[in-house]
C-alpha cells in the first residue's frame, strides 16, 4: 500500500489521512468497469430518493474554512438541472443484492486486500500486509472487503443499514450500470448537500451547535476515539438528521465517490451550467469526509470540502450514493 505525505504538514498529507491511495495500477485513466445491466435495472435500486430542484447555487468555499491545496475555491455560481439523488449512501443490504444478482466481485476482493483503520482491525497479524510509515493508522489488510470491513475476522452482522465500504470508484460505477443509475457530479453532490442553504459550511448551517450532527472522530486522533457519539467506525445511514432536501449524512460517516475526474484547479475554468469535471485524469473526486474527520488534521466534513483517490482504491471509510439517469 503506497501513499505520500506527512501528517499535519500539507493538504496532500491530510488527504492521505482521510483515505489512502492503494495505487494498484496507477496512470491516466479514461475508462471504468463495465457490468451488463439486467432488464429494468432502475427498479432494483431500493434507496429512497431526495428531489433537488433546478437552481443556481454558490459552489465552493466562501468562508475560508477550506484546506489549502484542495481546490475549494474560488467560490462561484453554478447552475444544475433538477435531479433525484439517494437520500442515503448505498447500504450493505442494497450492495449485497447487487452482488447476488450480478455476480460482481469488487476490486478489493479481486486484488485480495484493502485499507482498514488500525483501531477497527479484525484480522490475524499475518494478514496485515503493510503499514505506511507516514500514516501508520492505515493498514493494508488481506481479506478486507465490503463483507469484511475490519478484515477477514469481521462480518456484516447487524450492519445491513450501514454504508457499503471498501468500494472503489470502479465498483461504484459498476453498481450504477446494474441499477440504471449514475454517480453524482461534484456540482450535483454539493448542491444536494447544501440543501438550499446558500453558502453555509455544513448541511444544517454554519454552526456546529451543542449536539452531534454527523459521524466524525472524538478524542485524540489517531490513537484514542472516545466514541462519544456511539460509533467507532460507520454509523447506520439514517443516524442524526437529514438536511432540508432529505439527505442523510452527506458529511461525515463515509467519503462518497463522484463521477468527476479530479483537478484542484478546475473551479477556475468550470462552466456555469451543469459542470461535469475535467475530461480525464488520474484520480476521481470524493466528497463529504468520514468518521475519521477531526479538526486537528482534517476538517472535511463540510459542504465544499473536496478530496480524491485513484479509481481502484478502496478503504473502510469510502462509500457512495447515486443519482437517477437524466
Amino acid at each position: 500500500m503506497t501513499t505520500t505525505g506527512d501528517h499535519g504538514n500539507s493538504a496532500e498529507a491530510k488527504a492521505s489521512c482521510c483515505s489512502p491511495s492503494l495505487l494498484r495500477d496507477g496512470g491516466l485513466r479514461t475508462e471504468s468497469a463495465v457490468v451488463t445491466p439486467p432488464s429494468r435495472g432502475a427498479e432494483r435500486h431500493a434507496i429512497e430518493q431526495a428531489a433537488v430542484p433546478a437552481q443556481y447555487f454558490l459552489m465552493g468555499d466562501s468562508t475560508d474554512a477550506g484546506n489549502p491545496g484542495d481546490g475549494e475555491g474560488p467560490a462561484h455560481e453554478v447552475w444544475v438541472d433538477a435531479f433525484q439523488i439517494d437520500a442515503t449512501t448505498v447500504t450493505n443490504s442494497a450492495f449485497a443484492r447487487f452482488v447476488a444478482e450480478s455476480g460482481y466481485r469488487t476490486e478489493a476482493e479481486t486484488f485480495g486486500y484493502s485499507a482498514v483503520f488500525h483501531l477497527a482491525l479484525a484480522a490475524d497479524p499475518e494478514d496485515v500486509l503493510g503499514q505506511p510509515p507516514q500514516i501508520p493508522w492505515w493498514l493494508g489488510v488481506r481479506g478486507a472487503d465490503w463483507q469484511h470491513p475490519g478484515g477477514p475476522l469481521s462480518t456484516l452482522d447487524g450492519r445491513g443499514e450501514h454504508p457499503a465500504v471498501h468500494v472503489s470508484w470502479s465498483d461504484a460505477a459498476a453498481y450504477c450500470v446494474w441499477a440504471g443509475r449514475r454517480l453524482p457530479t461534484e456540482a450535483e453532490w454539493e448542491c444536494a448537500s447544501r440543501g438550499g442553504l446558500r453558502g453555509k459550511v455544513f448541511p444544517w448551517g454554519n454552526d456546529w451547535g451543542d449536539r452531534f450532527r454527523c459521524n466524525t472522530w472524538q478524542g485524540v486522533f489517531p490513537t484514542l476515539n472516545t466514541v462519544d457519539d456511539g460509533w467507532l467506525t460507520t454509523a447506520p445511514v439514517r443516524e442524526y438528521s437529514p438536511n432540508p432536501y432529505g439527505l442523510w449524512q452527506s458529511v461525515g460517516n463515509v467519503w462518497e465517490w463522484c463521477s468527476d475526474w479530479w483537478d484542484e484547479d478546475y473551479y477556475a475554468q468550470s462552466p456555469v451550467r451543469n459542470p461535469t469535471g475535467p475530461r480525464d485524469g488520474a484520480q476521481r473526486a470524493m466528497r463529504g469526509g468520514s468518521f475519521l474527520c477531526h479538526d486537528s488534521y482534517c476538517n472535511r466534513y463540510r459542504n465544499s470540502a473536496r478530496a480524491s483517490n485513484t479509481p481502484d482504491s478502496s478503504a473502510a471509510n469510502i462509500g457512495f450514493r447515486t443519482v437517477g439517469m437524466m
